[in-house]
């Protein structure tokens, strides 16, 4: 769709096998998803946990690119193997589905607390999601919605979190993608869901802004405000898009300063070669060739505004099916290695 469109789907991934990797991981134990062939043992990947200090955020020991490193080794791809642990070493969201929200969320900041680390949450099921886009969905109503939120509050409780609120869901009120008639319930239920996230413990919410391709970033700093920005801990830039940091940066710190100097953070995930300017305009943004893993997620950034580089998109998992991908959300192991080898 738009040439500022960037989030990949998430809507395809099974749900029940989230439930059943975040159940199983707090055992102690891993499992398939249905996705590989059986052979292989997350275990034999090894990923550890990053540095504390400059990144807390949790790195899932049963995620999908941990189990793929192990089907490769298993398949002796020992090449491939290492070039798809650079994805699987490092902490990704995790994108709560609507099936079982609540033990989704238990399960992942369950696992995050037991590995001393920060859970890194995604959620994405506002009503009219993606206006009938690749990712097209979401919650069937307003108090479907809110529902969806309670569970997740549930399942984080008083344990650390941080949560990335609805890609996309202000910048599509701007842009001409949702229509009017839904406008007015998208901010209470975005304002309510920041309000129910932030009423917890040790969880922050950062209400997502769109990226620097977003032509008339003049047109989203009153939306931001009235989805409730104020209350939330910041917002978030560039998720599932491919503009580089320092395009970022200057995005988020010109909006920054109209939303009363709100920190901010930035998918740096596939960002590593900067956007694609080829092709059509409106799905640039749709599994581009050519690009390349970004920063590595971290506290440790190069602005002061800044708070984390995150990886919020999950690489190696498809936008959608164009160029040759498979549905969105799922994985496409040719361009996984792509966005590898090129980091």
């Amino acid at each position: 769709m738009y040439g500022s469109r960037g989030v990949g789907a998430f809507a395809g991934r099974r749900a029940s096998a989230a439930v059943l990797g975040a159940a199983l991981l707090v055992a102690g134990c891993s499992s398939g998803d249905g996705d590989g062939d059986g052979r292989g043992d997350a275990a034999d990947a090894a990923v550890t946990q990053q540095p504390k200090e400059t990144d807390p955020f949790w790195v899932n020991p049963d995620g999908l690119s941990v189990r793929k490193v192990a089907e490769l080794q298993g398949d002796g791809k020992k090449a491939e193997a290492e070039q798809i642990r650079k994805i699987a070493e490092q902490p990704v969201g995790e994108w709560i589905s609507p099936e079982k929200p609540e033990e989704q969320a238990r399960g992942y900041t369950e696992g995050a607390e037991k590995a001393d680390r920060t859970a890194l949450l995604v959620l994405y099921n506002i009503p009219h999601r993606d206006c009938d886009q690749y990712s097209r969905g979401g919650a069937a109503d307003g108090d479907a919605y809110r529902d969806f939120v309670d569970a997740v509050a549930r399942g984080i409780g008083d344990r650390p979190a941080t949560v990335i609120l609805e890609p996309d869901a202000v910048l599509h009120l701007v842009d001409g993608c949702t229509p009017q008639q839904y406008h007015e319930e998208r901010y209470d239920l975005l304002s309510g869901a920041i309000d129910k996230l932030k009423g917890l413990k040790n969880t922050k919410v950062y209400l997502d802004a769109g990226n620097a391709g977003w032509g008339n970033p003049d047109q989203i700093f009153d939306p931001l405000k009235r989805a409730g920005i104020d209350r939330a801990d910041g917002f978030s830039v560039n998720v599932s898009n491919f503009y580089t940091t320092e395009e970022s940066i200057a995005y988020g710190k010109r909006l920054s300063a109209k939303v009363g100097g709100k920190p901010f953070v930035i998918d740096t995930s596939r960002n590593g070669n900067g956007p694609y300017t080829e092709g059509d305009p409106k799905e640039r943004w749709c599994n581009p060739p050519g690009r390349a893993l970004g920063e590595t997620p971290t506290v440790d950034t190069a602005d002061p505004l800044v708070d984390a580089y995150l990886w919020v998109k999950r690489p190696g998992e498809s936008d959608g099916e164009c160029k040759g991908g498979p549905k969105a959300g799922q994985w496409w192991a040719d361009y996984a290695l792509e966005l590898a080898k090129g980091s």
